[in-house]
This record gives C-alpha cells, sequence and structure tokens, in this order.
C-alpha cells in the first residue's frame, strides 16, 4: 500500500460520517484510523501498519481537518525464517479430513517435499508441499480460514 492508497483512504474517510476505520489486509498490513469530531487541535489518533516481509516504509503524518494518521513501520526480526505460502486463493485445511490429525504442528520437523497442507480451490483439493527442510515455528492461518495468493501459511526454522 503506497501513500496514494493511504491519502485517498483518509480523504474517503473524511468525506464521509464515519468516526472509525480498521482495516486489516490477507498481507499483514493494517490500517486504523479515528476522526476527531470535536474542534480541538489535539488529535492523538494513530495507526500501524505491519508487514510479514521485511521492508521499511518512511513515518507518513497528515494533518486534515482536525484528523491525524500516523503510519509507521519496522521490519521484523524474521529474517532467518523461511516461509511457505499459499500458491493460490481458497479455504485452507490442516488435515485430509475433519477427524484426521492435523498434517504438521508447531515443533515438528519437516522435509522438503511433504505435504502440509491442503487449500481448497473451485472444489478441487491441492495437496501443498514444503519447499524447505526444518522445523514449523508457527502456523499464520486456522483450520477452514480463506487464504489469499501469496499469503503466509507457516513459518519454518
Amino acid at each position: 500500500m503506497d501513500y496514494k492508497d493511504i491519502k485517498k483512504l483518509m480523504d474517503d474517510m473524511g468525506n464521509s460520517k464515519l468516526e472509525s476505520l480498521e482495516i486489516e489486509f490477507p498481507d499483514g498490513v493494517k490500517i486504523s484510523m479515528t476522526k476527531n469530531t470535536n474542534k480541538a487541535n489535539n488529535v492523538n489518533t494513530s495507526s500501524v501498519i505491519e508487514a510479514s516481509a521485511p521492508m521499511t516504509v518512511p513515518t507518513v503524518q497528515v494533518n486534515q481537518e482536525n484528523s491525524l494518521v500516523n503510519v509507521s513501520q519496522e521490519p521484523k526480526k524474521d529474517e532467518n525464517l523461511k516461509i511457505i505460502k499459499s500458491p493460490m486463493v481458497g479455504t485452507f485445511y490442516n488435515s485430509s479430513s475433519p477427524d484426521k490429525e492435523p498434517f504438521v504442528k508447531v515443533g515438528d520437523t519437516i522435509h522438503k517435499g511433504q505435504v502440509v497442507c491442503i487449500v481448497e480451490a473451485m472444489k478441487l483439493m491441492n495437496e501443498i508441499e514444503s519447499e524447505f527442510d526444518g522445523e514449523i515455528v508457527e502456523i499464520c492461518v486456522n483450520n477452514e480460514d480463506v487464504v489469499e495468493y501469496g499469503m503466509p501459511l507457516f513459518k519454518i526454522k
């Protein structure tokens, strides 16, 4: 999300009757804005954007008609972790059927080519295989969550 998109959101919110807005995108970006409806000039509203991939975005502060938005971001310290991302849009399943054990759990050691989950897309069950050897340190989505293309599914150490 770039500055123009953030500016457009601020303008749209300024022209609407909304007093607050929170948006969380599938890629981990979170935006929160609150409009100050009184005439005081001391507005203290903040917004934090978090991303799953390390990146640096400058801090942006904009004051528009008694509303202030702070946007800041720092890279996460997961630089040594590998991420298995969703190759498609669909529904995430951690096991082959509801009564079966999950393919993997946090702390499991996995090998390249091992099935780690299923993503259902258009009634087709697609087995997702690990691209890495390592240990599962985080499962980023819950069973039956809708996932987007490129969305992190697992973090591997």
